[in-house]
């Protein structure tokens, strides 16, 4: 990227000071909290200004990576249909157009076609949308859908009548998740408060204007969501803070019955219950982290009743259950990778399903049908597309449906995959995979693009990109720190890199990137770090921590003002976190969280260049965090390599919600990257 003689926005300084356990804390940059503020619009507006004409130069790049990229999609494609009641449901897209179409037949896929949503009708005109719960009744008569048409994630319920096609009058603010009971008229619904915690659960009948509620979560630690069995038999209100859980439950085909306990919430213990043909399954932690499965009578729910199916390994993380009426399907994760192994009902005999490439992504698909011996599932891997199989959890055969079209000369050969295992600091082995074009592979050091997340206990899975085909076709490496604080090897990991054990995370992807450098594969002025939310806070972390390692970094949506964030639970989250990343409240949670927050941590020096991108309406990391990031960082910094913020005014965490917009945002980006690491073509 060359560079530019535009001078870039200032921010004026309004110092905010703060005492907090004895320390006294300056942000200068408090200000644009203010939303509403026309100072604060002109100074955000101002930024994109300086973005887009700092990135002008690359116009032409971007526009034939969009090119590409579009090029390798097939625009107008079918999902493949699965079956629900007396219904086949799938969802298509049509050229030219952003938004899905959510479409059924009835009896067989010869029948005629029911649209039963249109997310192009219901954004046309409209600059974001997004759809949350599409919920349809066990008759196929009524559809329970919500909306957010803003990205702050607030959506509104509604219920269409699928025979005429109109929306009954009743609207339903800042719902969550729904669920529908056995008689197709009464619908179970959560809904959040001022702090967008989900928890207050009410029963509606479909026509009357009155509500109930049920069931309110009153600790500010936990949220709440309703489901029900594949079975049909029960509803489920489970209350979940980020290490203790707590289930109620209520016959479906009895909706006005009070939900009762199942067992009740302790400390640290998550427990998550379905329902089979032999009573509950449970999945529950009480004898070990990586979780075990037990199973009870219905009349039988208390613990001291629950019988071991599946124990405790130290090696075998069980994430979830899928329980049908002669089978159990069990989501497992071993050696940092997913897996599907199936139990039969009858007789108890086990097998995991074989799978062809040991770095993968598996997951199970659409399995709306209780009484099946077909098993759906996801899978996928660096080179091998999104491909929908169904299993014969009887004869163990597997049928491909469907595999995502990669249109344009893709061949998976053309590709290599690399699983590494690095030595941290403290001896762990942190895994790093990586992909690359074999014909661009070069002897020496080449460009890589390194990213991480490392928290919540989410494992950053192997998944297939088209779009990142066109950073591989130019001699970029793709690769994956897999540090601690995610999932991939079960709860020790995420435990050793979370709360006073944070900074793992940190120190744990700065040894793979330093084993990257070692070992040939790219060298610091090569290597470009992404991260986005809470891997926004690990980018923002280590280049603190080791700014002269990368020749860039991509920052989306990132969670960077720790501290200022975790003092205000006002604000969306916060509590719900205090779990993750402890409570600054309590003074060694904050002196820990003050040593590696980014924007604390800001001093004058030399920094990477830095593409940091967010949004005005993201209700997870506010807009305010990246903005001030990018002020502090601007005032500090002694050398001359780009710093650019880069705002959607119109969405969310998750930015652009229609495709065609994402695709020119990730189009943004790649030619950010390319740019400086001086790939121009």
């Amino acid at each position: 990227m060359k560079k530019q003689s535009l001078l870039p926005p200032v921010a004026p300084k309004r110092p905010y000071v703060t005492d907090v356990h004895g320390k006294r804390l300056s942000d200068d940059y408090h200000w644009m909290r203010d939303k509403q503020s026309s100072s604060v619009r002109d100074y955000l507006s101002a930024e994109n200004a300086y973005t887009q004409a700092m990135m002008k130069p690359s116009e032409p790049l971007q526009k034939k990576l969009y090119r590409e990229m579009l090029a390798r999609i097939k625009e107008t494609d079918t999902e493949v249909p699965y079956k629900e009641g007396d219904y086949f449901y799938y969802s298509r897209t049509r050229k030219g157009q952003q938004y899905r179409i959510y479409c059924r037949k009835p009896g067989s896929l010869s029948g005629r076609e029911q649209v039963i949503l249109d997310l192009n009708i219901l954004g046309k005109d409209r600059p974001y949308i997004s759809l949350g719960a599409l919920e349809v009744s066990g008759d196929g008569k009524s559809l329970a859908y919500s909306l957010d048409y803003s990205g702050f994630r607030e959506y509104t319920l509604r219920v269409r009548d699928l025979g005429s096609g109109v929306d009954h009058p009743e609207t339903i603010e800042k719902a969550r998740s729904v669920t529908w009971a056995a008689d197709n008229r009464t619908l179970f619904y959560v809904t959040e408060d001022e702090t967008k915690r989900a928890c207050r659960v009410w029963r509606r009948v479909i026509g009357e204007t009155c509500e109930t509620l049920i069931y309110e979560e009153t600790d500010a630690r936990f949220s709440v969501s309703v489901s029900d069995s594949r079975s049909r038999g029960y509803i489920f209100i489970t209350s979940h803070s980020a290490t203790t859980s707590e289930v109620r439950f209520l016959r479906a085909d009895m909706p006005l019955a009070e939900p009762q306990l199942f067992q009740l919430r302790r400390q640290d213990h998550e427990y998550y219950v379905d329902h089979g043909h032999d009573g509950f399954y449970v999945l529950t932690n009480d004898r070990g982290r990586n979780f075990r499965v037990a199973v009870t009578a219905l009349q039988d729910t208390d613990e001291s009743h629950w019988q071991e199916l599946i124990p405790h390994r130290d090696d075998v993380m069980l994430e979830g259950i899928d329980v049908f009426s002669r089978h159990v399907v069990f989501d497992e994760r071993k050696d940092g990778f997913p897996r599907l192994s199936v139990r039969r009902v009858d007789d108890g005999s086990t097998h995991v399903i074989a799978l062809p490439e040991p770095a993968n992504s598996v997951y199970g698909g659409a399995n709306a049908e209780f009484d099946t011996t077909v098993f759906r599932f996801h899978y996928e891997s660096y080179v091998t597309p999104d491909s929908v199989y169904d299993y014969d959890l009887e004869s163990r055969s597997m049928t491909l449906l469907k595999r995502r079209e990669v249109r344009g000369p893709f061949n998976s050969n053309d590709y290599r995959v690399e699983v590494l295992q690095v030595n941290a600091r403290d001896g762990a082995k942190v895994p790093v995979s990586m992909v690359y074009c074999k014909s661009m592979r070069r002897r020496g050091p080449q460009p890589m693009l390194l990213t991480g997340y490392g928290a919540y206990g989410y494992p950053h899975d192997v998944h297939f990109s088209s779009t990142r085909l066109s950073l591989l076709d130019r001699g970029v490496i793709y690769a994956v720190a897999h540090v601690r604080g995610g999932g991939e090897l079960g709860k020790r990991w995420h435990d050793e890199g979370r709360m006073l054990n944070k900074r793992n995370s940190f120190t744990d992807f700065i040894a793979c990137a330093e084993h990257l450098i070692e070992s040939g594969y790219t060298d610091p002025s090569q290597l470009v770090i992404e991260g986005g939310s809470a891997g926004g806070l690990l980018v923002g972390a280590v280049t603190n921590m080791r700014p002269g390692m990368f020749r860039a970094v991509i920052a989306d949506v990132p969670f960077v003002d720790v501290i200022n964030t975790m003092l205000d639970d006002s604000l969306p989250l916060t509590t719900g976190e205090y779990e993750e990343w402890g409570n600054p409240a309590d003074g060694p949670y904050f002196d820990y969280m003050l040593s590696y927050s980014p924007y604390d941590n800001i001093v004058p020096g030399e920094y990477p260049a830095m593409l940091v991108e967010t949004s005005l309406n993201d209700s997870q990391v506010m807009y305010w965090e990246p903005a001030k990031y990018v002020a502090k960082l601007r005032a500090a910094k002694t050398d001359r390599n780009p710093l650019l913020l880069r705002i959607n005014m119109d969405a969310g965490h998750g930015g652009a919600s229609g495709r065609y917009d994402f695709l020119k945002e990730i189009a943004f980006s790649y030619a950010f990257i390319l740019g400086v690491v001086g790939v121009t073509q």
